[in-house]
């Protein structure tokens, strides 16, 4: 198999971090500190964004007629490399980019194509997504916020928690439930200044403005907000996560950080012990399979496959890699997690703690690991006693 990059995609490379080097300020490491959903990054976003699109950069896969130029997925992977491992600047945005668009032009009636694409490929919009609950995080299927149909529109009860970005969306991909059984889901596209929903932020370990508790009192909107036909919605879930779980190239800012330390390392003159080394090597070889799964799931799109059970190992894989190299900053660094003086480290720990609970728990992806993947036999219940 060759895994050389071609002379233009290497020279798209080059010119995103061309871009990066004219567009990030001096002081960005500390803007983007506390994460994407942060004020100050999404702020930021909302500014750089539209940059990128004007250079044909932030949609270039989508197709022609949405705002890009259908570009190939890899050309799509090698940005978000690139934007990842430089702490994202494209802040919430990256979502609509990864796959909340994709799934409006998959599944999307074209008045919803119409009203929300343009803004995502402008580098315009901010979008939330509501699926977990306190009693239905994990287990999607048990939600309880309520859709009930009154003729032409849906009255919304419920609430969300873990909701990120809530708090600066425009939009919320909210799942509700209509009726009994994951058929009884269903996705609509909420605009977050109806009447009736109330957001507040959770503080947490994990960045600011990152999750949110958000409430749904008695919140109406059109019959035409609903994604999909009845009953469609657990298909359209199943193909939007199919997208979210390697859409962010973690193992790529994983990779920066692991190279600043060991850098570090080395000009402290520390770096000479086969402990050190040994353990740096042990990160460094998680990222490059997180790198390789990820890419087969690349691959699998650029040919077009449909999603299968590749994306759950590589998300697996990923979360492994930022666990790998947050170990190791632990082991070495473990003062440079205190205090500013190295926002870039601290950042990675952060989201190193989310990678295991974002886009589905690991645990739940290493279930659909041995469901799908090794085809391996739920086990039964033990009888009770």
């Amino acid at each position: 198999m060759n895994f050389e990059w071609t002379t233009e995609q290497r020279a798209l490379r080059d010119r995103v971090r061309t871009l990066l080097a004219r567009e990030l300020p001096p002081d960005w490491e500390h803007i983007s500190r506390h994460g994407p959903g942060s004020p100050a990054q999404t702020a930021f976003s909302l500014d750089f964004c539209p940059k990128l699109a004007a250079e044909g950069l932030l949609v270039p896969h989508w197709p022609v007629e949405h705002g890009g130029r259908g570009a190939p997925a890899w050309e799509h992977f090698i940005l978000g490399e690139e934007l990842f491992a430089a702490g994202e600047p494209r802040g919430p945005q990256y979502m609509n980019v990864n796959f909340i668009g994709a799934t409006l032009m998959k599944y999307g009636t074209p008045q919803q194509q119409a009203r929300y694409l343009p803004d995502m490929a402008a580098g315009r919009a901010v979008w939330c997504q509501g699926f977990s609950e306190p009693s239905a995080g994990s287990d999607l299927a048990s939600l309880a916020t309520r859709a009930i149909q009154r003729e032409d529109e849906y009255l919304i009860n419920g609430s969300k928690v873990w909701t990120s970005y809530a708090g600066m969306a425009q939009t919320c991909f909210l799942l509700a439930r209509t009726g009994a059984g994951k058929g009884g889901i269903a996705i609509f596209l909420v605009p977050m200044d109806t009447p009736g929903i109330t957001v507040r932020a959770i503080p947490s370990l994990i960045g600011h403005g990152d999750i949110h508790e958000v409430f749904f009192d008695d919140v109406v909107v059109p019959a035409t907000a609903r994604l999909g036909a009845e009953g469609q919605a657990w298909a359209i879930i199943g193909y939007a996560l199919s997208l979210e779980r390697v859409g962010l190239a973690r193992y790529a800012f994983s990779r920066r950080v692991l190279d600043r330390m060991v850098c570090e390392l080395q000009a402290r003159g520390r770096f000479a012990d086969t402990h050190v080394r040994a353990q740096a090597a042990q990160a460094l070889a998680a990222c490059e399979a997180a790198r390789l799964l990820v890419y087969r799931v690349v691959d699998e799109r650029a040919r077009g496959l449909p999603p299968s059970a590749v994306s759950n190992v590589a998300r697996v894989a990923v979360v492994k890699a930022d666990h790998a190299v947050s170990d190791f900053a632990l082991a070495h660094f473990g003062d440079a997690l205190c205090g500013d003086g190295w926002p870039l480290v601290q950042a990675h720990h952060e989201r190193a703690i989310a990678a295991g609970i974002a886009s589905g728990a690991a645990e739940i992806q290493l279930n659909l690991v041995a469901q799908a993947w090794l085809q391996l036999p739920r086990e039964p219940l033990p009888e009770s006693t």
